[in-house]
């Protein structure tokens, strides 16, 4: 019985592959086993994206559970928009921006409205859009928690928009535009980022520090003397479970990114967990050590430092290289937080630390622990790429920050703030019947 229910099994995965047509001849022709791969490839990469997508409702989580409760519906619906709007933003130009085919080496001037794809045409390019549109919707919604509890919810629309269509492509087109039809600059220099620590989370970083700057620190952060006030999350157990759904979430973010089913993704899964999970213990030790306490925040980010700096390399370093890299970024995040938070500027969730800070760390490790072996070249146009982000990303970002605060705001009044923006901004609560404090 078990022989025929291989052979009945054999006979039938090709004929599905192969769409149920009538198979080529004979069976393992080259041509059925290069379509069973194909659909495995889109299989996987739609899978994947899937998992990078379910990562909204991590950093939504994250966010609300690191703030107050009287900011949550806000904190969730600027999730939901962010999502929704970079969609179409990243559909009608953000794409075309980043792989469109180009000249220069500078942006795509091809590919706007998904015009690469037609009814009777390749159906790759909608695989991949949705893998990059989910990315796009990341780097967005790093912004978010770096200027949370005071933001104007249409200023964060704005900006949104502006950088799932603009900020975020621009970059990317500079380093992985020959994915599709582009060729950036950075790429041509041999610059590795294979699944984003710069091209996404410090392109995210730089903004969310370029946006908490100008619309400086909540009321209550700092005292008259300068001195550092803490503002308590108000549901720690949220936030870890954000922490949870993002390390999951990262499964995707980093395997997916080979677009490939293949067993290349073996290694990347195992890096990035391992790196994860260095990254948590070493940001608990560091906590434990300058706050006589082991901290759950600082562990928690050390977590996600640990995910974004393994995150560009991946697939051309080692188990051991991950764990170091990990590590080290969970010493970076604890250091960074606390002095940013000393530089008076408010960043509620450590946004900037985690992604802006340990991506750089972890672009310049790529280059640092690469398998193949470093020269000077490879650490050079890795440093040349982590500038390139900053002065892209935090320079437009400033500039877009400063013109929306002088045209339409880009601050809830001190009424508004004190009150919640739940309130003021959403006309909602979102624990009715619950006492929430100020």
């Amino acid at each position: 019985m078990k022989k025929i229910l291989l052979t009945v099994l054999l006979t039938a995965l090709p004929a599905l592959a192969w769409g149920g047509d009538e198979l080529p001849t004979p069976l393992n022709n080259a041509a059925a086993i290069n379509l069973v791969q194909e659909h495995a490839n889109y299989l996987w990469t739609l899978v994947a994206a899937t998992l990078v997508f379910f990562m909204q409702a991590g950093f939504a989580m994250v966010e609300a559970g690191f703030t107050r409760a009287k900011n949550s519906v806000n904190i969730m619906m600027k999730n939901l928009m962010d999502f929704s709007m970079g969609s179409i933003a990243f559909y009608t130009i953000g794409f075309g921006l980043m792989f469109g085919a180009t000249n220069t080496g500078w942006f795509g001037t091809s590919d706007f409205f998904l015009s690469g794809w037609s009814p009777d045409g390749d159906p790759w390019v909608l695989a991949f859009w949705m893998f990059q549109c989910v990315f796009a919707a990341t780097a967005a919604t790093i912004v978010s928690g770096a200027m949370a509890e005071r933001t104007k919810f249409t200023s964060y629309l704005i900006y949104s928009l502006f950088l799932c269509a603009f900020i975020y492509p621009i970059f990317g087109s500079w380093a992985w535009g020959s994915l599709l039809n582009g060729s950036g600059w950075l790429e041509k220099l041999g610059f590795i980022d294979f699944a984003g620590s710069t091209v996404v989370h410090s392109v995210g970083g730089w903004a969310a520090l370029a946006g908490a700057i100008v619309l400086g620190p909540r009321i209550g952060k700092y005292g008259p003397k300068g001195e550092v006030r803490a503002i308590p999350g108000h549901n720690i157990p949220i936030a870890a479970l954000g922490v949870f759904i993002l390390w999951m979430g990262w499964f995707g973010f980093n395997p997916g990114s080979t677009t490939t089913a293949d067993k290349s993704i073996a290694m990347i899964f195992v890096n990035t967990n391992m790196s994860a999970a260095a990254g948590a213990i070493l940001a608990m030790i560091t906590s434990w050590a300058m706050f006589k306490k082991p901290d759950v925040g600082m562990s928690l980010n050390g977590a996600l430092a640990g995910l974004v700096g393994i995150t560009a390399g991946c697939a051309n370093v080692g188990p051991l290289s991950s764990i170091i890299i990990g590590a080290i970024a969970g010493v970076l995040v604890v250091i960074s937080v606390v002095t940013i938070d000393r530089m008076h500027i408010d960043d509620p969730v450590g946004a900037v630390s985690v992604h802006g800070v340990c991506g750089a760390w972890g672009t310049l490790a790529a280059g640092l622990f690469n398998m193949g072996g470093t020269t000077i070249k490879i650490i050079s146009t890795q440093l040349i790429g982590i500038g390139a982000a900053f002065i892209w990303a935090f320079g437009v970002a400033f500039i877009l920050f400063k013109v929306i605060d002088l045209t339409v705001g880009l601050r809830v009044s001190e009424k508004e703030e004190m009150e919640g923006l739940d309130i003021g901004e959403h006309g909602a609560n979102a624990y009715h019947d619950f006492v929430t404090t100020k």
